[in-house]
């Protein structure tokens, strides 16, 4: 899948502010529906106070974080599968993300139009998530249509077709009643067998309940329906204000920003928990590098093993792989410094077979 996370929602729920937030540069956000119809992209730091803490403990010239991309998708109505509201160009854009963020607006405001003017978080994420059904039964349906005529062929090609149509057909069951193919539960077979058709509800989802200023600190029963929603479904929900966010992100320095969030009764900005979120559920982890010259963060996949985290580095490093010096930040934490970490019998060399963890900080021998 794409390692980048969608935000998609209906008009004027907050998408385009949120997105600004995240990326502190502004998207286009106006009070009418299909403002924004390209795409924005952003490239996201990645908040992690373990890079805070290697630092302190080992300085460097230069620190490098992690980064995640996040796409503000422009607004979908009801009818956008069959192309209302642009819906066919957005959908477009669904499908070349890895997960799904939907932003839905959990607060009241009279001078903010909704499209359905009413506000009713159910009613809103059903809307979305048929409209992204629909689009999936077209895509399943010509695949089933196709399928279907390759069992009257040779017969190799005959028993591939007949062992894929019962996964066409409860695609094709699930996604004609508005249910995500992600609720299937499909094996890691059979969710191969479909890989090319890029479903968008096989994507995972993150919930976004959108609040005003008092939502933050009370939690309101449109957050509540949003999270029994999401519990339903297995998905992560996370509370944001994105007026908030939308000035803590206008704010200069990180002094400033902690003394907003004081004042306003939080320990941590809401978008912090969306990007690590939004990480961690597109199976990113992190590894680290350190030295005099950098402490960096680098992005791995979940199970990666040692030469492939050095591939991220430089291509060069997985192809003369040799070793992997390893130790993980939280050995560093609990002895102080890597001399320590060595004495402690914590420091270790790892080959070609062993699979990178979350925090693991480490140096590369290669060869070529």
């Amino acid at each position: 899948m794409g390692l980048n996370c969608g935000i998609v929602g209906l008009p004027n729920v907050g998408k385009s502010t949120i997105f600004s937030a995240l990326s502190s540069a502004p998207a286009e956000a106006a009070n009418y529906p299909f403002c924004t119809i390209d795409p924005n992209v952003g490239m996201v730091s990645v908040p992690d106070g373990r890079l805070d803490r290697i630092v302190s403990l080992i300085p460097t010239k230069r620190v490098v974080p992690a980064t995640v991309e996040f796409v503000d998708i422009a607004g979908l109505v009801a009818g956008a599968s069959k192309g209302e509201g642009l819906g066919n160009r957005f959908l477009a854009s669904i499908r070349e993300v890895g997960v799904l963020v939907h932003v839905v607006r959990c607060f009241e405001n009279p001078d903010i139009i909704h499209v359905s003017n009413v506000i009713n978080p159910a009613s809103d994420i059903e809307t979305i998530n048929i409209e992204l059904a629909l689009a999936d039964l077209e895509t399943v349906d010509k695949r089933y249509s196709k399928v279907s005529k390759m069992t009257r062929l040779d017969k190799e090609t005959a028993k591939q077709a007949a062992a894929l149509l019962p996964v066409l057909e409860r695609l094709k069951a699930a996604l004609g009643d508005g249910k995500a193919a992600r609720s299937l539960n499909l094996s890691d077979e059979e969710t191969k067998t479909i890989y090319d058709l890029h479903l968008i509800t096989l994507k995972p989802m993150i919930y976004v309940c959108n609040v005003d200023e008092d939502g933050i600190t009370e939690e309101n029963q449109h957050v509540r329906t949003v999270r029994q929603i999401a519990e339903a479904e297995g998905a992560q929900a996370v509370v944001i204000c994105g007026k908030i966010e939308a000035e803590i992100s206008a704010l200069d320095t990180a002094e400033e920003r902690k003394e907003f969030l004081e004042a306003v009764g939080l320990e941590e900005s809401g978008l912090n928990r969306l990007i690590r979120t939004g990480y961690k559920t597109l199976g990113l982890r992190t590894f680290f590098t350190a030295g005099s010259d950098e402490d960096r963060a680098w992005t791995f996949h979940a199970g990666d093993k040692a030469p492939q985290a050095a591939g991220v580095i430089h291509t060069d490093f997985e192809k003369g792989f040799i070793k992997a010096e390893v130790y993980n930040c939280d050995d560093l934490f609990r002895y102080g410094s890597e001399q320590k970490v060595r004495e402690a019998g914590r420091f270790r060399m790892e080959g070609k077979e062993y699979e990178v963890q979350d925090g693991d900080i480490m140096h590369f021998r290669f060869n070529l």
